[in-house]
């Protein structure tokens, strides 16, 4: 039997999530950075610092940036673990981690870049200090697996840290639901000429598992202390969670 999943609100095959959103990705990748910053206000960047802050990461870690994109958190983090860390950039979309290891380039930091599937990581057991996955979690097909990869290549001590949005604060809902659904399609059609990609964006976030839900699925993957940290009233959650 085809087993279906969430691709926004609509129920796909699973084998054809991935093919969906890699054509989202590869439509809006030439203005995302852009968009981001048109659609947080720039706050994104601040998010993703206190990401990094919560990565808790010191000279010589060794980390790994899952679904890093255009590099935000590789470039905030390769900064941290010098000069004898390393940091490992990874995306499935080839042209989100060609523009991700251009930006590391011209930024004069040496950051490997891997194109990979979250779900499948080629990477040894044990080996990372430290994982990240920024705004990557809800595209992809099985959360639970993505969860268990991280789990099974972090070092004993290392921990895993998830940037996401998340379910905003209930009396917020119905702004943020007339600015997710009007403004965001509309501001993608002006400047990524991609209404239904960022429609679609919208609609991922609203199926994601709430801060609960994840700090519950992160749990059954085998981490511990697992807390999250609430920004913008909950628009977005910073996830952490420790294997001993």
């Amino acid at each position: 039997m085809t087993r279906l999943t969430q691709f926004g609100y609509e129920q796909v095959p699973e084998e054809d999530k991935a093919r969906r959103v890699s054509r989202v990705f590869d439509t809006v990748a030439s203005r995302y950075d852009v968009m981001n910053d048109l659609m947080s206000a720039g706050l994104h960047r601040l998010w993703k610092r206190v990401a990094v802050e919560r990565c808790g990461v010191r000279p010589g870690d060794r980390v790994l940036d899952l679904a890093g994109g255009t590099g935000d958190l590789s470039r905030l983090l390769a900064r941290r673990v010098a000069p004898h860390g390393a940091v490992i950039l990874t995306d499935i979309n080839a042209s989100m981690l060609a523009l991700g290891r251009d930006a590391l380039v011209d930024a004069g930091l040496v950051v490997p870049a891997v194109q990979c599937d979250a779900q499948r990581l080629p990477f040894a057991d044990a080996w990372f200090d430290c994982v990240t996955i920024g705004f990557g979690l809800r595209n992809v097909t099985r959360k639970e697996a993505v969860l268990a990869e991280l789990f099974r290549v972090l070092r004993a001590g290392g921990r895993a840290v998830v940037l996401e949005f998340s379910s905003v604060w209930r009396p917020l809902k119905p702004l943020y639901d007339a600015y997710s659904f009007g403004v965001l399609p509309r501001l993608g059609r002006i400047v990524a000429g991609d209404a239904d990609s960022y429609r679609y964006l919208a609609e991922s976030i609203r199926v994601h598992p709430d801060q609960g839900a994840l700090k519950a699925m992160m749990e059954e993957a085998g981490f511990q202390r697992v807390d999250y940290l609430n920004l913008a009233a909950g628009v977005v959650a910073v996830h952490r969670g420790y294997r001993f």
